[in-house]
């Protein structure tokens, strides 16, 4: 299917839109986000219930911990990978909710390989490609090691491009690629052959939908994402 793309800085633009003449808080925005991460794992991966969710400092990171406790409910065993937490109160609630539901956060990947699925939500959008620091450069080494594991990542594969793609140093190519609100430019250089690709965000009208050139997605039914 072709699709249209928002580069990143009209991303952010369209996210800022949403968070004022839209009306939606940033709150809101992460939790439909995150749900559509954990509905795309459900649907792609609904036998693979041991989870690793890299969650990253930013909103994309948000995103990972959102859908780490909806596929809790769901009957999957997330752990979590958290090396750079965040002291914004949304980010420690978010954490706080899952340590509720008993879910295990972990201090190191050397236990990786006994993870059927992870999920990559470091880096989101406005990553500055080409910056990729510690903890998350071995963090991101140590996963592409980890061929044998399939990688669901959050709206861009983290250390790619959002513009144009693949760099040396990123996260290897992903089995699925949710993008949120609109696919961005580096969707059109994932191999199709290899990577399923979804949209999600079901917070886009017909207005910001035409004001932005995007396209107005026709989700099904009460689906939170859509296959491309």
């Amino acid at each position: 299917m072709s699709f249209k793309t928002l580069s990143a800085k009209v991303a952010a633009q369209v996210d800022q839109e949403l968070m004022s003449t839209g009306g939606f808080s940033i709150d809101q925005l992460m939790e439909l986000a995150g749900l559509s991460v954990a509905e795309a794992a459900f649907k792609s991966f609904p036998k693979e219930k041991k989870v690793l969710v890299l969650v990253g400092p930013g909103n994309n990171g948000g995103d990972g911990l959102v859908a780490a406790r909806h596929l809790k409910l769901w009957g999957y065993q997330p752990s979590v990978y958290y090396p750079k937490p965040s002291s914004k109160p949304l980010f420690v609630g978010l954490e706080t909710q899952l340590k509720n539901l008993e879910i295990e956060f972990i201090n190191d990947l050397n236990s990786i390989s006994n993870y059927q699925l992870i999920i990559d939500a470091i880096f989101g959008f406005s990553f500055k490609a080409g910056n990729i620091r510690e903890p998350f450069k071995s963090v991101i080494d140590t996963v592409n090691k980890a061929t044998q594991i399939p990688i669901l990542s959050v709206d861009i594969p983290s250390g790619w491009d959002v513009d144009n793609g693949f760099l040396e140093g990123g996260i290897r190519e992903p089995a699925v690629l949710v993008s949120l609100t609109a696919p961005k430019p580096v969707a059109n250089c994932i191999d199709t052959t290899k990577t399923q690709h979804y949209v999600g965000g079901r917070f886009v009208g017909r207005a910001f939908a035409e004001k932005y050139g995007i396209d107005l997605y026709q989700y099904k039914g009460y689906d939170q994402v859509l296959k491309l």
